[in-house]
């Protein structure tokens, strides 16, 4: 399941942070910002820029589903049609 977008800015309590772009165009979130935010691994950041080019980013919370670790399994053909008429139809 997908949460809502968060928007925010990169900014912490103590004031604006900087990180360094790396030649692989990857930034590091500070810890403290990703504490307060919530950001865990697997979470999207979702970068866009404004006319004033701004560069808003909205967070995207991947919040696993208590069913994401289960594997499918096949059950093959039921019987359904047939147990109906002895449990009844709901």
């Amino acid at each position: 399941m997908v949460g809502e977008p968060v928007r925010t800015r990169l900014a912490s309590d103590q004031g604006p942070q900087e990180t360094k772009v790396s030649d692989r165009g990857m930034v590091t979130i500070p810890a403290d910002l990703r504490r307060r935010l919530d950001i865990e691994p697997g979470d999207k950041l979702r970068w866009t820029t404004d006319e004033a080019e701004n560069l808003p980013v909205e967070i995207v919370h991947q919040h696993e589903s208590v069913f994401d670790d289960f594997e499918p399994v096949d059950v093959g053909e039921t019987n359904a049609v047939e147990v109906e008429g002895e449990f009844g139809a709901e």
